[in-house]
């Protein structure tokens, strides 16, 4: 392309990741529902240093353009629908929320591909994702993508089948990628994948189905201490019902997938940095308080 324009969200990305001061955008005459330029970006927060990164994210995505000999130009808005009146021709780049915006600028008929619509299928013998295309790919070198993995159920039942022949045990197995939490401090919602885990093995399926501890102890059992309420506790674990959803008991327990519990728990242990760690064993997961 010779030109393209950049839609971004702010304060941050889909992820979390900041493009501007907050305190800035909190003085100044633009809100959450506004839409400004380039120009207004650069004059009002162009400052912007990621505290992390130690990037703006502005300026790198502009050079990166630059460096293809393609002039880019950026605006700003929460609402998908502005982009329209610069092109009608689209990539919503989007990942969880992918598929509400596309709906929308097709409502407006917008020629519109999502990431997912690009290498979904082979081109020129290239690597390709027929399930989610560009979306969880990562950058190999300079020139080339690693693209999301499309073979993880082969390998997980693969691995589950090796395992029991070697140790007599049924280990559950997954494969998993980003994990699915925010970081306090840089509001880096952790999950730029489109799932945390693409393959696992059939008892990973399911969320936790845990009763509240605390509100167990304080209300039920307010009147017990000590081994008495430890017992009483424990009791209340083996006669737990099967599906406890709605009930007070199980009210603050973390209503997730296990999937993503557990890929958050890997995600956090090994990371992509430095640690090297290809494997995460998980022992105990499902064991609770009343197991001997």
């Amino acid at each position: 392309m010779n030109k393209i324009t950049i839609q971004l969200s702010f304060p941050a990305d889909e992820v979390g990741n900041g493009i501007l001061d907050e305190d800035k955008l909190d003085n100044s005459k633009f809100n959450l529902g506004s839409s400004f330029t380039e120009k207004e970006y650069n004059e009002y927060f162009g400052d912007w240093i990621h505290p992390f990164t130690g990037i703006n994210m502005v300026k790198f995505y502009k050079e990166l353009c630059e460096k293809e000999n393609c002039k880019t130009e950026f605006i700003f808005s929460n609402n998908p629908l502005e982009i329209l009146k610069y092109t009608n021709n689209v990539i919503n780049c989007d990942i969880h929320t992918r598929e509400k915006t596309k709906k929308m600028l097709k409502n407006y008929n917008a020629n519109v591909y999502s990431l997912v619509d690009i290498l979904n299928k082979p081109i020129n013998n290239s690597g390709f994702n027929p399930e989610y295309g560009l979306l969880g790919s990562n950058k190999s070198t300079e020139e080339k993508l690693k693209l999301f993995p499309k073979t993880g159920n082969v390998l997980v039942h693969k691995i589950q089948d090796l395992l029991k022949e070697k140790t007599g045990k049924k280990i559950e197995v997954m494969v998993y990628g980003d994990g699915a939490f925010k970081d306090p401090v840089g509001k880096i919602w952790e999950l730029a994948d489109p799932v945390v885990s693409p393959a696992f093995t059939d008892g990973l399926i399911g969320t936790p189905n845990e009763i509240k501890l605390k509100y167990v102890a304080d209300n039920k059992y307010a009147s017990l201490t000590g081994n008495d309420l430890k017992k009483a506790i424990i009791n209340e674990i083996k006669e737990k019902q099967n599906n406890l959803v709605g009930q007070n008991i199980s009210l603050g327990t973390t209503p997730r997938r296990i999937t993503d519990l557990v890929g958050s728990l890997c995600d956090l242990t090994s990371g992509s940095g430095d640690k090297g760690t290809p494997v995460v064993l998980i022992q105990g997961y499902f064991d609770n308080l009343s197991n001997e």
